[in-house]
C-alpha cells in the first residue's frame, strides 16, 4: 500500500534496456513511499524494459544527436558523451521547473558516469543517491563538488535478488527520507563568507575567521586541495555566498606545475559567476604539492624540496612559474562579476617564505607581483602590504577591504 503522496517529486534515471527490472523496482518502493516518479531512460541497446517518463530519443535529443544514429554507429564512447549531455540539461530544465527534489540513479561505471553528471547539475541539498559498481573505490571523478550519496551496489546492477534486494530497498528508503524530512533551516543563518587556507597559511585565515564571525558572518574554510577550491566555486555558483576571502590560492601553483592539489584551469574563474566582494591573496604560490619524496617528478629532484610530512612534499616554485601564477591571479581578478581587491605580502606568502625561512625568495615573489601589475584590469585595486601572509597587520587589512565591499554592496543594493 502506497503512502499519502508528499507532493514531491523525484527523478530516477538508468539504462532501462539493460537494467529495467532493477529501476522497475526502485521506482516501485518510492512511489509506495508516497512520492512522485519521474522515469528518465538513458540506455542505447535496445528496447526499454517499462515505459519511462522520458525516452532515450529524448535524453539524445537533448544531447545533440539522434537515438537511432547513435545506435548504427556503434561507437559506445560517443553514445556516452551523447547521453551524458542529455540527461544532465533534461534534469537542470526540470529542476528550474521546480519537477525535482530529489534523484537516483544505478549502474556499473558508464551508467554512474551518466547519472552522476545530471546530480552535479542540481544544487547542494538536493539530495542525489548513486547505487554503483565501483562504489568502493575512488568516486571523486563522479561525485565532484556535489553532495551525491554513493552506495556500493555490492552485486553487479543485473537483476533483484536477495542481496541487491536489500541495497536497492536501502537506497530507495534513503532517498526517500532526505526528500520527505523537513528542510533544516535556522533564523540564526548568517551570511556566508568562504575562505581557503593550508596549513602555511593558518595564522592568517584563523585570524581572518575570528573577526568575520565577530561581525556577524558565517565563515566556511575549504582546504585548498583542489578539492577544496572546486567546492568552493560551486557554492558560489549556487548562490550561497556573500563574499569570498581567497587567500591561498596554492591550486593554482600546482595547476602550473603538475602538483597533486590542483583545482583544474577553472580555478580562475571562482567568482566569475556570482556579483559578489573578493578579496585575492598569493598564498602558498610558493609550493606546489606532492606525495611522499618518491612521487616527485623526476624533473623537480633537483629543485628545492621541503617534505613536509611523510605524505606532502613541497617544490618550492621558481621565477618563471612565478610568472605564469602571477598571470593566472590576475586572470581570476579580472574575471571577478563582483568587486575584487588584490592584497600582496612582500615579505614572503607562506610560512616557509619568509625572511630565513626556508622558501624564501624574494625574486620568484617579485616575479609574481610584477605579472599582477601588469595583467590586471584598470580600476581593479592592487594592495603592496610590507609584511609576511601571516602576519596580524594583513589579516586585519584583508577583514577590513573585504568588509568595506561587503558595506558599499550592501548600500548600492537598497538604492
Amino acid at each position: 500500500m502506497s503512502e499519502q503522496s508528499s507532493g514531491k517529486t523525484v527523478v530516477v534515471a538508468g539504462s532501462l534496456d539493460t537494467k529495467g527490472p532493477d529501476f522497475d523496482f526502485v521506482t516501485g518502493l518510492l512511489a509506495r513511499a508516497g512520492l512522485d516518479v519521474v522515469v528518465i531512460d538513458f540506455g542505447v541497446l535496445g528496447q526499454p524494459s517499462f515505459p519511462p517518463h522520458i525516452s532515450n530519443y529524448e535524453v539524445a535529443a537533448a544531447g545533440g544527436s539522434e537515438l537511432t544514429w547513435l545506435q548504427a554507429s556503434k561507437d559506445k564512447a560517443e553514445a556516452m558523451r551523447v547521453m551524458q549531455r542529455g540527461v544532465a540539461r533534461i534534469v537542470a530544465r526540470l529542476f528550474s521547473e521546480g519537477r525535482v527534489h530529489g534523484i537516483l540513479g544505478m549502474g556499473g561505471s558508464g551508467g554512474t558516469a551518466i547519472a552522476a553528471a545530471a546530480m552535479r547539475q542540481l544544487p547542494i541539498g538536493v539530495p542525489k543517491v548513486l547505487v554503483s559498481t565501483v562504489g568502493c573505490g575512488d568516486v571523486s571523478p563522479y561525485v565532484g563538488s556535489r553532495d551525491i550519496v554513493v552506495i556500493p551496489s555490492i552485486v553487479d546492477v543485473a537483476g533483484i535478488n536477495r542481496i541487491s534486494r536489500l541495497v536497492y530497498s536501502n537506497a530507495a528508503a534513503a532517498l526517500a527520507g532526505m526528500v520527505r524530512a523537513p528542510a533544516a533551516v535556522s533564523a540564526e543563518d548568517r551570511p556566508i563568507v568562504c575562505a581557503s587556507m593550508f596549513g602555511n597559511t593558518t595564522p592568517c585565515v584563523d585570524r581572518v575567521r575570528t573577526a568575520l564571525e565577530s561581525r556577524g558572518y558565517e565563515v566556511l574554510v575549504f582546504h585548498a586541495t583542489g578539492s577544496g577550491g572546486k567546492t568552493m566555486q560551486s557554492l558560489i555558483e549556487d548562490g550561497h555566498i556573500a563574499a569570498v576571502c581567497d587567500i591561498t590560492t596554492t591550486e593554482l601553483a600546482d595547476e602550473v606545475c603538475g602538483g597533486v592539489f590542483s583545482a583544474g584551469p577553472d580555478r580562475v574563474r571562482l567568482a566569475a559567476s556570482r556579483s559578489i566582494p573578493v578579496v585575492l591573496a598569493p598564498g602558498c604560490v610558493d609550493m606546489c604539492n606532492f606525495g611522499s619524496p618518491d612521487t616527485v617528478p623526476e624533473k623537480y629532484r633537483s629543485r628545492l624540496l621541503y617534505q613536509w610530512n611523510a605524505n606532502v612534499t613541497l617544490l618550492r616554485t621558481n621565477i618563471e612559474e612565478n610568472r605564469r601564477i602571477g598571470a593566472m591571479l590576475a586572470e581570476t581578478a579580472n574575471l571577478c562579476a563582483g568587486p575584487i581587491a588584490v592584497l600582496f605580502p612582500t615579505r614572503g606568502v607562506s610560512m616557509l617564505d619568509s625572511p630565513g625561512s626556508p622558501f624564501w625568495d624574494s625574486e620568484a615573489d617579485g616575479a609574481c607581483l610584477a605579472a599582477l601589475r601588469h595583467a590586471l584590469r584598470p580600476g581593479i585595486r592592487l594592495i603592496e602590504i610590507d609584511c609576511n601572509i601571516n602576519d596580524p597587520e594583513f589579516a586585519d587589512r584583508a577583514v577590513e577591504e573585504l568588509s568595506w565591499m561587503l558595506n558599499e554592496s550592501a548600500l548600492r543594493s537598497k538604492a
